[in-house]
């Protein structure tokens, strides 16, 4: 958040910024009236024009606001947050003051993480929500009070994700074993192993798959041969020995 603030400010310093599309998007929900939103406009171009300090007959000579209102709506501005007055010192040494709109640009950048923060988190319980509808599908039946426990411990105590859930359910099915304490085991050693992606869970399983393909006894028929063949070994997680 510090990165983005020091880069909001440098481009707003330097007229990096014109009048923006956000602040169209969000100055509403900002509760900034239509009447501030132009006065903001004015300051935005007299700022790009080279005047940071327009004053009240600068901004007249461009509205049709009567004096009193501009003045009483920069100061509304202010009394917002959205508008602060600054001083700063020009290259022959001399002090003076400027508007600057940077608490505004602030403000919205932080709506703006606050939404995608939103937007994640309902991202978030709508995958946890698939979890348990996905449980249930593959057992073929409502789960349990003690499951839908155990699931939800999953998420919110031990923090593993739904992608890494999902893979446990899968490594469960395809060993024949689909159980909730079947599942719990596997993603107890993959805690312990340090695996927290489903992409290092998959590799862990496809390096032990290999292992043990490659370890299995010849066999002697042709029958065997065949029977051998279509079995694929798996990963007894629950008879795991340290």
């Amino acid at each position: 958040m510090s990165t983005n603030n020091d880069r909001l400010r440098t481009w707003t310093e330097q007229r990096m910024i014109q009048i923006p599309q956000l602040f169209f998007q969000f100055y509403k929900e900002l509760n900034i009236e239509d009447d501030e939103a132009l006065i903001v406009m004015h300051l935005l171009a007299f700022h790009m024009e080279g005047n940071d300090f327009p004053t009240p007959n600068d901004l007249m000579n461009r509205l049709t606001m009567p004096g009193n209102d501009i003045t009483s709506r920069l100061q509304r501005l202010m009394q917002k947050g959205f508008l602060e007055i600054t001083s700063d010192v020009d290259a022959n040494g001399k002090l003076y003051e400027k508007y600057s709109v940077y608490p505004l640009w602030e403000r919205i950048m932080q709506m703006i993480e606050m939404k995608e923060h939103q937007k994640s988190a309902a991202s978030l319980r709508q995958e946890e929500g698939e979890i348990f509808r996905l449980f249930e599908e593959e057992m073929g039946r409502l789960l349990s009070p003690l499951e839908l426990e155990k699931i939800g411990s999953w998420l919110d105590e031990d923090k593993h994700s739904p992608a890494l859930i999902k893979e446990a359910l899968k490594e469960a099915v395809f060993a024949g074993k689909l159980s909730i304490r079947y599942i719990d085991r596997i993603l107890l050693e993959w805690k312990k192993k340090n695996i927290a992606t489903p992409q290092a869970a998959q590799k862990q399983s496809e390096q032990f798959r290999e292992k043990q393909t490659f370890n299995r006894p010849p066999v002697r028929t042709m029958q065997q041969e065949t029977q051998s063949t279509n079995k694929v070994p798996f990963y007894n997680w629950l008879e795991e020995r340290e």
